[in-house]
C-alpha cells in the first residue's frame, strides 16, 4: 500500500479526530505540517482549491473532509472498525451532529476572548488579527451563533453526553470507540485547551473519564515529511483509471467538467472532470502546474457538484 500522507496542523480539532483514528487502527502515517491560514501552496497545488484541514494524500488521490477519510482509513484497516455491525449506522448520525452542530457550537464559546488569548498566548496582535481575517473569508456567510446561546448549549449538550456514559459505558455507544467517540471528542478536546472555555465541561466525571479513555489511544506512528515533498510524491504517482462505479445524478457523464464546492463554509471550488460519482463519494480528475495528475476526492454529503 502506498504510504499514508496527511496534511494538518497541531492544534486543528478536526486533525485530531483522524490521528486518533490512525492510532485506534495503530496505522503508520506520514506527517505534513501546514499552515493553519493562507497561503497554503502545496495543499492547493493538491486539491485544486479546497482549503479545510486536514487532507489524506494516498499517492495522487486526495481525499476531503473528515467524513469520508475516516470511511478511507477503514477500507485500509477495517478492525478494529469504526463502524460496528450493531450500531454503526447510530454512530455515523452521531458523528455526523457532533461534526456540525457541536462543532459549530463549541466555536464561538471558545473564540472569545479570554479563549482567544489562552490558545494563542504570546502570538503578536496582527498575527491574531489575521487569523481572525482568514476565518472570517473562510466562513463566508454561514450563519454564526452568538457566544451567549453557545455556551448555554453546550451545558446543555455535554450535560447528554454524561447522562449517555452514567450506566457505565466506556464509550458513547458501548465497551468500543466508534466514529462517533472521535467526532464527539474533537470538539472538547478544543474546548479543553483554553481554561476559561473549559469549565463549561464543569464536574462531570464521566465525561472526563471518557475523555481520558481516547486520549490514551493516541496518534499511531507517525514521520514527518515536508509539503514539497507530498507534491512530488502526487507527481510521481502513476494515475489509476477511473474504475469506481459511476451513477450520474446531475446530467453530466463521466469525463464531464464540473466544479465541486462544500455547501456549508469554505467553499471554494474544485474544477475538473467528474471521474467518481458513486452513492457515498464524488471526485474529480484534475491537473496542476506541480502536482501533476491528481484525483480530487470528496463525501457526496455536504458538497454539490456544478456543471461547468
Amino acid at each position: 500500500m502506498t504510504e499514508l500522507i496527511f496534511h494538518h496542523y497541531p492544534t486543528s480539532p478536526f486533525s485530531e479526530k483522524i490521528r486518533l483514528i490512525f492510532g485506534h487502527k495503530k496505522l503508520a502515517w506520514r506527517s505534513v505540517n501546514i499552515p493553519v491560514i493562507m497561503p497554503k501552496d502545496d495543499v492547493i497545488a493538491l486539491t485544486g482549491g479546497y482549503r479545510k484541514t486536514p487532507i489524506l494524500q494516498i499517492g495522487n488521490d486526495i481525499y476531503c473532509d473528515t467524513a469520508l477519510i475516516a470511511d478511507v482509513l477503514e477500507s485500509i484497516q477495517p478492525k478494529p472498525t469504526l463502524y460496528p455491525e450493531e450500531n454503526g449506522a447510530e454512530a455515523r448520525i452521531v458523528a455526523q451532529w457532533a461534526d456540525s452542530t457541536l462543532f459549530w457550537t463549541m466555536i464561538p464559546h471558545v473564540m472569545q476572548p479570554a479563549g482567544l488569548r489562552e490558545l494563542f498566548g504570546n502570538v503578536p496582535p496582527e498575527h491574531i488579527q489575521a487569523f481572525g481575517a482568514d476565518r472570517k473569508a473562510f466562513r463566508g456567510n454561514a450563519p454564526r451563533m452568538m457566544p451567549a446561546e453557545a455556551t448555554g448549549a453546550l451545558r446543555i449538550y455535554v450535560d447528554r453526553l454524561e447522562a449517555m456514559l452514567s450506566d457505565g459505558r466506556r464509550y458513547l455507544l458501548g465497551s468500543v470507540p466508534t466514529i462517533a467517540d472521535f467526532s464527539v471528542y474533537h470538539s472538547l478536546w478544543f474546548i479543553d485547551r483554553a481554561p476559561s472555555a473549559a469549565t463549561v465541561l464543569g464536574e462531570r466525571p464521566q465525561t472526563a473519564k471518557w475523555m481520558d479513555d481516547v486520549k490514551r489511544i493516541g496518534h499511531g506512528e507517525s514521520t514527518d515529511m515536508s509539503g514539497a515533498e507530498a507534491v512530488h510524491v502526487a507527481r510521481s504517482a502513476t494515475s489509476r483509471p477511473p474504475d469506481w462505479t459511476y451513477i450520474d445524478t446531475h446530467g453530466v457523464g463521466q469525463g464531464g467538467k464540473v466544479t465541486i464546492a462544500a455547501t456549508d463554509y469554505g467553499s471554494d471550488p474544485v474544477a475538473g472532470e467528474l471521474v467518481l460519482s458513486t452513492p457515498t463519494e464524488i471526485g474529480v480528475r484534475r491537473t496542476d502546474p506541480r502536482a501533476g495528475e491528481v484525483v480530487v476526492h470528496f463525501p457526496r454529503i455536504g458538497f454539490a457538484i456544478t456543471p461547468a
